[in-house]
């Protein structure tokens, strides 16, 4: 096989290992990004609630402030009662009263839903913190055990980096331009195997000419449909012989 071949095909596949470490990365991180994302989502409920707590409060005390002045209406009211000269007075007074008594009734019954409801969100936030404690706690864990296999990553990627730096430094200027070429939009399919008469990047089949230049591997021979680079492998050469 020609020697430009060779070493065009041999960076294909190492350019294909380098960027296979990019899936690995981010798989290496998610878990730590997921702990960091699911303890933020609990921060803002958290923030959520004690807005929503402190709106409840402020019903509360409007309530509040309601039955301290309905109070002191019945009060007056019963100052009244002794100076009431006709039953007309006495009636209307009576209503008031009344009519004050059940807004005082209903504004406890609010009172007191309220306060469930601020028992309720303090009980889910007291949940909430827990959570959060937890995942605090497992944090620095997650990191190291990411931290270590990124590291493992990272020392694999530098091997590969370098064989393809040592590479580079050998090979002819003209092709490497040529391959970094093609690279921009084939990506990790820039030098691709021919089966059963076939390019396997764009799975059209070559016509017998080019396969035939293929199978030579004198030059660098690229798909009349793709132009991508092609070439065989000597074991499947041996095979389709």
């Amino acid at each position: 096989m020609n020697k430009h071949l060779e070493q065009l095909i041999e960076l294909s596949k190492i350019d294909k290992e380098i960027d296979a470490f990019e899936p690995q990365i981010e798989a290496a991180n998610i878990k730590y990004e997921a702990a960091l994302a699911k303890k933020e989502n609990i921060a803002t409920e958290i923030a959520t609630l004690d807005e929503e707590i402190k709106a409840e409060q402020v019903k509360k005390q409007k309530n509040e402030l309601h039955i301290a002045e309905l109070s002191a209406k019945l009060e007056e009211n019963s100052k009244k009662s002794g100076d009431v000269k006709t039953e007309r007075e006495m009636k209307s007074l009576q209503l008031e009263e009344e009519i004050a008594k059940e807004q005082v009734s209903f504004a406890n019954e609010e009172i007191e839903r309220l306060e469930k409801v601020v028992e309720n969100k303090q009980g889910k936030i007291a949940e909430l913190q827990g959570q959060m404690e937890e995942i605090d706690a497992n944090l620095s864990s997650v990191k190291e055990e990411v931290d270590a296999k990124l590291a493992e990553i990272n020392t694999e990627r530098q091997k590969v980096f370098e064989a393809k730096e040592k590479l580079v430094s050998q090979m002819n200027q003209k092709g490497l331009s040529f391959y970094q070429k093609i690279r921009r939009w084939a990506k990790n399919t820039t030098a691709v195997e021919v089966k059963n008469q076939a390019c396997m990047g764009c799975y059209m089949v070559i016509n017998d000419k080019v396969y035939a230049e293929v199978i030579k591997g004198e030059e660098i021979t690229t798909c009349p449909h793709c132009g991508r680079i092609l070439y065989i492998e000597p074991s499947t050469e041996a095979a389709e012989a």
